[in-house]
């Protein structure tokens, strides 16, 4: 077996847990498992929430260390199924490292959804919302709308690479500024309020504060926290952009808030 590969997917498949939003004891127990495919006496794994470390050692061979920086993170649930079921394949003997690793590589580079198609979800989360608030029809059109000015905002950030926090802001402020206009010039009568909430939920760092309490549970205290951090970073962010959206909206029309 090519210990070098093995390692090389095992840290792969971390990596692609670890962008999409997996816990660390599930993405370091992936790693471990893959290692000891490998039947050396030594084969540790280290994950924090921005980095992976992996070695592989024993006396018969020269020890292989592997260091992968992670930067970016997202949220897709798929991924991490995808390589779960890899990873069992391969220490089950269905799989062949070769096999494994070009299978991993495929997943890290497939989009699940089309661009289209995450538009489209963005303004069906505004919208039943909006609708689950309390919101009527002329509510919902609102909504829609908003939700396809965030879907715009989304990928100007990404065009012009905001980082996150600024992402978030610009995103919520655009949010909150559509709403409000739409409400005085376009669909008098809507419940700005609630829109500005439904539209702002694909925003909300759920998942993030949800996963960052597992691995605090879990013992990873130092992932954890910084995860928790995050998402009130993110959370600081949406509020601040409604807020600036807002303040803007009383400046130009001169007026006070009604809600």
């Amino acid at each position: 077996m090519n210990d070098k590969l093995l390692v090389e997917t095992a840290v792969l498949a971390g990596e692609i847990m670890l962008i999409s939003g997996a816990e660390i004891f599930r993405v370091e127990d992936t790693i471990d498992h893959i290692l000891r495919k490998a039947g050396r006496d030594t084969a540790e794994a280290i994950v924090f929430s921005t980095g992976i470390f992996a070695s592989l050692n024993d006396p018969s061979i020269e020890a292989i260390t592997v260091a992968r920086r992670v930067n970016v993170r997202s949220t897709n649930l798929n991924r991490v199924y995808l390589v779960n079921d890899v990873s069992r394949k391969l220490c089950a003997g269905l799989m062949t490292v070769e096999e494994a690793y070009g299978r991993l590589k495929e997943i890290r580079g497939t989009v699940q959804f089309h661009k289209r198609l995450k538009d489209m979800g963005f303004m069906g989360v505004a919208v039943f919302f909006t609708l689950l608030l309390g919101g009527n029809a002329r509510d919902c059109l609102a909504a829609a709308i908003t939700g396809a000015v965030l879907a715009g905002a989304m990928e100007a950030s990404v065009r012009v690479r905001l980082n996150d926090f600024c992402a978030n802001a610009f995103c919520a402020f655009l949010i909150a500024l559509t709403t409000l206009f739409l409400e005085r010039w376009a669909l008098p009568g809507i419940k700005s309020d609630i829109i500005i909430i439904g539209a702002i939920m694909p925003l909300v760092p759920g998942v993030i504060f949800t996963t960052a309490i597992r691995d605090t549970l879990n013992g990873d205290y130092a992932s954890g926290t910084a995860r928790i951090v995050e998402a009130v970073v993110v959370a600081l962010a949406v509020a601040a952009g409604v807020g600036a959206g807002m303040g803007l909206y009383q400046w130009l029309t001169g007026g006070n808030l009604i809600w």
